[in-house]
């Protein structure tokens, strides 16, 4: 656990209770523990490569997208992706990999061995992209590799010692690097960060895949970041200076599923240490509030998100907040599906998270697959987000959270509910986007 005092972390943003919390959670609240009070707003954390502040990110892809000619339809898709507001795109895994995914690459340059097409594909992506003024964030897996025939005899590029670039407590066995810096990952080579060849070769190859002959990434999704210390993470940024960085680290919930708010802190904990760990250089996926969200609406106790859980509710500027992911959510054709958001409860997740700050990620499935009536929905709270200039660091003022709703007004000017229970902003306000247990208000 963090060493922090835990009134570090509070809201970088200004969070103002509303009407409803002026007497205390209670007096909102119909049953559910009673989150804790904000403390007065600070001011906001220094943050690098985190983005422009008003980002939609996309993620251009699900588990299954290798089944497909994956680059050319992410080119097609172009028009259509800078039509609904998205300012990122995060693609998948580019390299030559033993898996179809590519999270267990194994010839980091060879960009014509990936199952997403070839290289010169990969291109025609990126270009119809950034040509339309959306920055492709490339995922990259540098926690662990493997061999292109055998455990470690590592190409394209090789290390100076292949062998010392893998940690000594590798089950390989044969690694002669030191200790791990982080988890162990068995289904590939862990990388001994602290070797300068290791270093080398990745700042190297990051900084190639940036150029247009290569791949034009504008930024990084960090892949299994649970594997290697942070202040990696941090250095590699330094020395690439992505437009926008993000860090898979999905915390283990400890004991109670079902804890919220003060019972969930060691949760966002985790992710604020690992961010500070970066040097501040890098945000993260906001895994606790996408937890703390999934219980509010599976289970009818929106009171949950009162305290505005999660890494959104402590260093917002950092938090990248979602629905769903390849991980978590299904694909076409099956997929991981380890964690999926309820399906009917979807677009409540996308009010919630295209409404308030944070960088909202949007999933592929859900608004290329799932259908018009949820693609036209996404795409009316992304333009209400951007017309009324809702930001990563926006504030958020509480107007109620109780069993059956929560209410808030973002950046002065925006109002939403989700939930079941009724709720409206009163006099001035116009009604702007509904839909199942859901409503946005303008002025």
């Amino acid at each position: 656990m963090s060493t922090h005092p835990f009134r570090k972390r509070i809201l970088p943003l200004a969070l103002f209770l509303g009407a409803a919390f002026a007497a205390g959670c209670d007096a909102a609240r119909v049953d559910g523990p009673t989150p804790p009070a904000a403390a007065a707003p600070s001011v906001p954390r220094y943050a690098q490569f985190a983005g422009g502040g008003s980002d939609v990110m996309l993620q251009a892809f699900h588990w299954n997208s290798h089944r497909w000619d994956w680059w050319n339809i992410v080119a097609a898709k172009a028009p259509e992706i800078q039509a609904a507001g998205f300012t990122m795109a995060w693609l998948p895994p580019a390299s030559r990999a033993a898996d179809s995914a590519g999270y267990l690459p194994n010839e980091w340059r060879n960009l014509d061995g990936s199952m997403y097409g070839t290289g010169a594909q990969l291109r025609s992506a990126t270009s119809a992209l950034r040509t339309r003024g959306v920055k492709v964030i490339g995922d990259v897996v540098v926690n662990h590799r493997v061999g292109t025939t055998n455990w470690a005899d590592f190409t394209s590029p090789a290390f100076a010692s292949n062998a010392q670039a893998v940690t000594r407590n590798d089950e390989w066995g044969l690694g002669t690097g030191n200790y791990d810096t982080g988890d162990g990952y068995g289904a590939a080579r862990d990388l001994d960060h602290t070797y300068s060849s290791v270093q080398t070769e990745i700042t190297s190859w990051m900084n190639w895949m940036k150029t247009t002959s290569a791949a034009g990434f504008d930024g990084w999704r960090y892949d299994y970041v649970k594997g290697f210390s942070a202040s990696y993470v941090g250095g590699y940024n330094s020395a690439t200076t992505p437009y926008f960085s993000v860090g898979e680290l999905w915390p283990d919930i400890v004991g109670d599923y079902y804890a919220s708010c003060s019972n969930a802190n060691y949760h966002r904990q985790m992710i604020m240490d690992w961010i500070d760990a970066t040097g501040a250089r890098s945000a993260a996926f906001d895994f606790t509030t996408k937890w703390q969200l999934q219980l509010a609406v599976e289970r009818t106790e929106y009171w949950r998100m009162g305290c505005i859980p999660g890494a959104l509710g402590w260093w917002p500027a950092m938090s990248v907040t979602f629905v769903d992911n390849h991980d978590t959510g299904p694909s076409p054709d099956g997929g991981q599906n380890h964690w999926p958001f309820p399906g009917a409860k979807v677009e409540q997740g996308y009010a919630y998270i295209l409404t308030h700050p944070g960088t909202p990620t949007v999933y592929w499935p859900h608004y290329f697959d799932w259908g018009a009536d949820l693609r036209g929905k996404i795409g009316t709270l992304i333009k209400i987000r951007k017309q009324q200039g809702v930001t990563s660091t926006s504030t958020i003022s509480v107007q109620a959270a109780d069993a059956y709703r929560y209410a808030a007004i973002v950046n002065g000017n925006l109002a939403m509910k989700i939930g079941p229970g009724s709720w409206s902003p009163g006099a001035g306000w116009t009604l702007a986007a509904s839909g199942s247990d859901w409503a946005v208000w303008t002025k």
